[in-house]
């Protein structure tokens, strides 16, 4: 007998649908994204609190560390951006 025409068990790998490599490209490319972001200006504001607290400087060091996560944060997105238009 021959097979139904909807059977795709033999479609390779590198003959996927573009929409879900590119989905999958955007989820993890949103994730990385997230990561620059957050994690250099969460990190230092926590840690500007912790110096904040025990130099009783509040909100100083907090507010530093805000503004030198936040251009961290700009500098990894831009290195990001530089590579994806490669």
């Amino acid at each position: 007998m021959s097979k139904p025409l909807d059977d795709k068990s033999d479609v390779s790998s590198s003959e996927q649908s573009p929409l879900r490599s590119g989905g999958l490209y955007l989820i993890t490319s949103m994730a990385d994204t997230t990561w620059r972001m957050f994690v250099p200006t969460v990190g230092l504001l926590l840690v500007g609190n912790a110096f904040d607290e025990q130099l009783h400087t509040r909100p100083w060091l907090l507010l530093v560390g805000v503004a030198v996560g936040g251009c961290i944060s700009a500098i990894l997105i831009k290195k990001q951006l530089a590579k994806g238009n490669k």
